[in-house]
């Protein structure tokens, strides 16, 4: 392990797990010692992410997902275990001592030093002669001098070697450039810039740091924009366009909005908390990263067919969450900036105080689609609204809704009430009898949450299970008559196992925390899964010894069932041999 021990344990001491989830999560209900929150690593409603104070573990009964302190900052912040430890060193306050083993560290660093120095290279030649086309386009957007600096606007000239050389300049060699996106490989085997000709726009996180890029295209060409390829430093699907500044807002509210230039002209008209997903739809990591910093969305997509589409499923992801979610009705223009430019930020204002909920965006959305007038179209509206009022999740909101369908259709409201509540009844049914079907399954009970992981004999992975849970719970029982990692049905069990014996035999703490450093993050939250399922520890000898036997005996059974299909094998090659032999005789 890259850190000593001591420091591991400072380390989570100083970091209660309690204070640094509720930096992410609104913990609220409260069951027993745990308290209970959303999970902001899966779509849900109901709360299932637990945090034992006690134990300063976090679980999701939900998605599977748990482990400690620096594990949650590995999966929230996507850094590596060492990242990780600087981060809550950082919080803490604590000096790091010094590491033997932190190359992805130092490759994560110095890529974030290269996309700094691009950032800043950009930034300049936006300032230089050659800049006067960029310079033309934002004065054409009206976009003011404070706000290009504050966004850190730059611009990519046309040669095929511009930042290629700069950065060459200042040490970085082409395959660092190009593992960072910023440079691509020529058909002759050498280097040329990515981004040419392009009004950039840095991508940066909420910590502050350039991850990425985006450029627009200035005069012909395509792609219109083009964002920076997945790096060991940027995930488009996992970040989101001036959320580091949006994350400041008092509004109260999150504004999603389709592009680039659309943020930078909502922040210069007062509408500081506008984001843009990285020319992608929104997704369930944005939206996740979204619910840390509001319970409440404006979505401002463009005013046409793909924008409304776009808008619906946003709708669909960001109510998973719980959010409270508004859409506006642009009229007269096709996107916020062309909006604002026309009618004023007033007039925006007034927009979102008057945006429809989603439950009315998509309602007009079904609206729309039939002429009430001719009956069999009134009808198959009538079937399609009554199917959205029934997935409504609170009784009082389907009556309300019901109400209003029946009124636009022109029929007595329980026709559209009893409709509603059939068909409800009907999803809740087959909700009931998916959730019948996967608990009568002895096989599926047996098998990890974690979606990566199968055991292929569960008998034995129990008892595995067992062992790790005890060696856990009492270590002083690693001085009995243990199994050996090799009689282990289960690699990954396997795995966890020889380490928190190497722990164990090494006089090492075994502790979520420790394991952090040697695990992965599916690992962890299979351990932290395992210790948390009950476990007898008044004869925990004998328990031990029970699960140790049955580890063996299925060990060996598999064992003899390889044994018994090498015998039938050769059996079969004899015989085929034999034949082969007859068949040359007789031929």
């Amino acid at each position: 392990m890259a850190f000593p021990e001591s420091f591991i344990t400072e380390l989570a001491e100083r970091n209660d797990i309690v204070d640094v989830v509720s930096g992410y999560v609104r913990l609220g209900k409260k069951s027993g010692s745990n308290l209970f929150g959303l999970c902001p690593f899966h779509s849900e409603k109901t709360p299932s992410f637990s945090v034992n104070p006690d134990k300063q573990i976090y679980h999701c009964f939900g998605c599977g997902k748990g482990g400690g302190v620096i594990n949650f900052i590995m999966e929230i912040e996507n850094l590596s275990f060492p990242e990780a430890v600087e981060f809550l060193a950082k919080r803490a306050g604590m000096a790091l001592p010094e590491q033997t083993d932190s190359r992805e560290s130092r490759k994560r660093a110095r890529m974030l030093a290269l996309n700094k120095d691009a950032a800043r290279y950009f930034y300049e030649q936006l300032s230089a002669p050659g800049g006067g086309i960029a310079r033309e386009y934002i004065a054409k957007r009206q976009i003011g001098r404070k706000m290009a600096t504050a966004f850190g606007l730059g611009f990519a000239p046309d040669g095929w070697s511009g930042l290629l050389d700069a950065m060459r300049a200042k040490g970085y060699t082409d395959y660092e450039m190009f593992d960072a996106g910023l440079v691509r490989r020529g058909k002759n085997g050498g280097f040329y810039d990515t981004f040419r000709r392009r009004l950039m726009f840095p991508v940066i996180d909420v910590r502050g740091d350039v991850i990425g890029f985006s450029g627009r295209i200035l005069g012909d060409g395509e792609p219109k924009y083009m964002n920076s390829p997945e790096t060991l430093v940027f995930n488009k699907s996992r970040n989101l366009f001036a959320l580091n500044l949006a994350k400041k807002s008092k509004s109260g509210y999150i504004i999603l909005s389709e592009g680039n230039i659309d943020v930078v002209s909502l922040h210069q008209a007062g509408f500081d908390s506008a984001v843009a997903s990285l020319g992608t739809s929104l997704t369930p990591e944005q939206a996740r990263l979204i619910s840390r910093y509001t319970n409440e969305v404006v979505i401002a997509y463009d005013n046409d067919g793909a924008g409304m589409k776009a808008s619906q499923r946003a709708i669909g992801i960001l109510e998973k969450l719980d959010l409270r979610v508004k859409v506006l009705r642009m009229s007269g223009a096709k996107d916020p900036d062309e909006f604002i430019k026309l009618k004023g930020p007033d007039a925006f204002r007034n927009l979102i105080d008057a945006a429809e909920n989603q439950v009315d965006y998509r309602l007009r959305a079904v609206t729309d689609k039939y002429d009430l007038t001719v009956d069999e179209q009134k009808v198959e509206f009538l079937k399609e609204a009554s199917e959205l009022v029934a997935r409504l999740p609170g009784s009082v909101e389907r009556q309300v809704y019901a109400m209003r369908v029946a009124s636009m259709a022109g029929v007595d409201a329980r026709v559209v009430t009893d409709e509603a509540e059939r068909r409800r009844k009907k999803l809740l049914s087959q909700a009931h009898r998916a959730a019948d079907r996967d608990a009568t399954r002895p096989e599926r009970q047996s098998q990890p949450a974690e979606k990566g992981i199968k055991y292929e004999n569960p008998a034995s992975a129990v008892a595995e299970e067992g062992v790790i849970r005890l060696l856990y719970l009492e270590p002083e029982l690693a001085a009995e008559a243990l199994p050996e990692a090799g009689e282990f049905s289960s690699p990954v069990l396997a795995h966890i196992y020889t380490e928190m014996r190497g722990m164990l035999d090494s006089g090492q703490k075994v502790s979520t925390t420790t394991l952090s450093g040697v695990l992965s993050g599916e690992e962890m939250s299979l351990v932290v899964n395992i210790i948390q399922k009950p476990e007898l520890l008044s004869n925990a000898r004998r328990t031990l010894s029970d699960y140790t036997q049955r580890i063996k005996s299925e060990s060996a059974r598999r064992s003899a069932g390889l044994d018994f299909a090498e015998i039938l094998r050769q059996k079969q090659n004899t015989a085929y041999d034999t034949q082969k032999k007859r068949k040359g005789y007789e031929g």
